[in-house]
């Protein structure tokens, strides 16, 4: 039976069934999304920024932070390959060392820090979206690669906020991004990312 990775029954869910095994026991897809969301919000009010360097390690604590009261594989590097319609990530073996060469052209290029609104904007939606092909959780990437690119953004001196982008525009982007017309991102960010932080 696919669930929305497409990858069918395997070791993440519950037998014959689409659900993601959860410490809570939740057999519900529609309960568990929902119950999911709303911890992973409260978790997320915890977690305090920091500065670079950031690296897969730190997406890892960004994760568990988010999902350890759900799921016990929360931090934790997906083992199985996964898709969304004609979208397929990164296999697992090869997630690290891809991770590894998207943060160290991002160290190259001091984290952005220094750029225009304008060159920021193009820089983290290329970041954001080489990053997202990686997809390195079985579930919860999008949530935890938010997290990261605000602390990205913010340390780059500009404010950052998801408030007013519709889902659908967040999917498109993405699968534009995935056919390598970045046009998309770059407006999802346009919207994203506010004024200069004042020093």
């Amino acid at each position: 039976m696919p669930d929305k990775y497409g990858v069918g029954q395997d070791s993440y869910c519950y037998p014959d069934s689409t659900v993601l095994c959860n410490k809570l026991g939740i057999r519900d897809e529609a309960t568990l999304s929902e119950v999911e969301r709303q911890l992973s919000m409260l978790a997320a009010e915890s977690l305090d920024f920091s500065l670079p360097p950031y690296d897969l390690g730190y997406m890892q604590k960004i994760h568990h932070c988010l999902f350890s009261d759900l799921y016990e594989w929360a931090g934790e590097l997906r083992t199985v390959g996964i898709a969304k319609q004609n979208t397929r990530f990164c296999q697992p073996e090869y997630m690290a060392k891809e991770a590894d060469k998207i943060f160290k052209t991002m160290a190259a290029a001091d984290w952005f820090e220094g750029r225009d609104r304008a060159d920021l904007i193009v820089s983290v939606a290329e970041a954001y979206s080489e990053l997202n092909v990686v997809h390195p959780f079985r579930d919860g990437n999008g949530r935890t690669q938010r997290i990261l690119f605000e602390h990205l953004i913010m340390n780059a001196g500009f404010e950052i906020s998801w408030w007013g982008i519709e889902e659908d525009q967040w999917l498109y982007a993405n699968i534009a991004a995935y056919s390598c017309n970045l046009g998309p991102m770059e407006q999802v960010f346009e919207n994203c990312i506010g004024q200069a932080i004042e020093p």
